[in-house]
């Protein structure tokens, strides 16, 4: 997989413009984010599948919380029919920081999410479901055939890694560093071994990218995008690369309380190595050579760079040299 992940921060005609420019750049799979605060990813999905013929579209990545996992199994079933069967699933436990908006930070887990995907598979196949767990389904069922859609579950912890590689199609890594795709490839081997799903596993690096030819104006771009991801960071991420974890602490809570410029202010320069590949395009190519030593594909995600039609296609080209298929 060649994928690129699209933020809904922006209007949604000009998100399905960039996807757009995703084709022509060569990417085979466009990932939307799912936040609240942002706009609905699904919408822009729709137009998306509309405008395209052989991209892979989905949530990238949406949570079983905000959206009761049955209808949201039934939102990606309806994707996948108006894309002609393109539609990809990336679910994972959610943003910590803006769930706590919505009095849903405590709800975050492992099993709710494995449940998620279970309950939707058996949907899919056309199963009535009586469901009595993480969430609660009473003879639920969809009016209408769906196929078995792709499962990605979006993680960087031990457990969830190793969840994803024993029930789902692949594993979106939250991280940009190779340290980090090598510890993920470790978790990810474990969980094969006791794997209980048929098919191939996907160990894709969903690596946040800023470039540029400006190698300073990509690095400040980074800053977004870094804070929500070392906000969210497990104490082993933030120890791996030594960053003070009261001051990813502080930044979450600059996030929660809508603060985003103190956020911003307080990503430092070690978590910009830690949690991006920022730089000139020589700069992002080595480093995603790194990483691909590890991951099986990758998906380019926020914040692509100060321009984003220019970040679309120049890492567009850098994967191209890189062999990123």
């Amino acid at each position: 997989m060649r994928g690129i992940e699209l933020t809904p921060e922006h209007p949604t005609e000009r998100l399905v413009d960039l996807g757009e420019t995703a084709v022509e750049a060569g990417f085979d799979t466009v990932f939307a984010s799912h936040h609240y605060n942002n706009r609905d990813p699904f919408a822009a999905l729709t137009l998306l599948a509309d405008r395209t013929d052989e991209i892979r579209l989905g949530p990238g990545i949406t949570n079983p919380y905000e959206t009761h996992p049955v209808t949201l199994a039934s939102r990606v079933a309806t994707l996948d029919e108006l894309a002609d069967g393109r539609a990809v699933f990336g679910v994972a436990p959610g943003d910590p920081s803006t769930l706590r908006n919505l009095g849903l930070g405590e709800q975050r887990g492992l099993r709710s999410v494995l449940e998620s995907f279970e309950v939707a598979r058996d949907l899919w196949d056309g199963e009535r479901v009586d469901h009595d767990g993480a969430f609660t389904a009473r003879d639920a069922g969809l009016n209408y055939e769906a196929n078995r859609i792709p499962v990605y579950v979006g993680a960087e912890g031990p457990e969830m890694c190793r969840m994803a590689a024993k029930h789902a199609n692949g594993l979106l890594f939250n991280g940009s560093h190779p340290d980090d795709l090598a510890w993920a490839r470790e978790r990810v081997e474990e969980g094969l071994e006791e794997r209980v799903v048929e098919g191939d596993f996907d160990l894709a690096a969903y690596a946040s990218v800023s470039v540029a030819e400006d190698e300073e104006a990509a690095r400040e771009a980074a800053r977004p995008p870094v804070a929500f991801i070392a906000a969210g960071a497990p104490q082993p991420v933030l120890d791996r690369h030594g960053i003070d974890p009261d001051r990813a602490t502080a930044i979450g809570d600059s996030i929660s309380a809508g603060d985003f410029s103190k956020a911003f202010d307080r990503v430092s320069e070690e978590m910009i190595e830690a949690f991006c590949i920022a730089g000139e395009p020589r700069t992002v190519e080595s480093r995603v050579r790194d990483v691909m030593t590890h991951a099986d594909s990758l998906v380019v995600s926020s914040p692509l760079g100060p321009d984003l039609e220019t970040a679309i296609r120049l890492t567009g080209d850098l994967c191209d040299r890189c062999s990123v298929t």
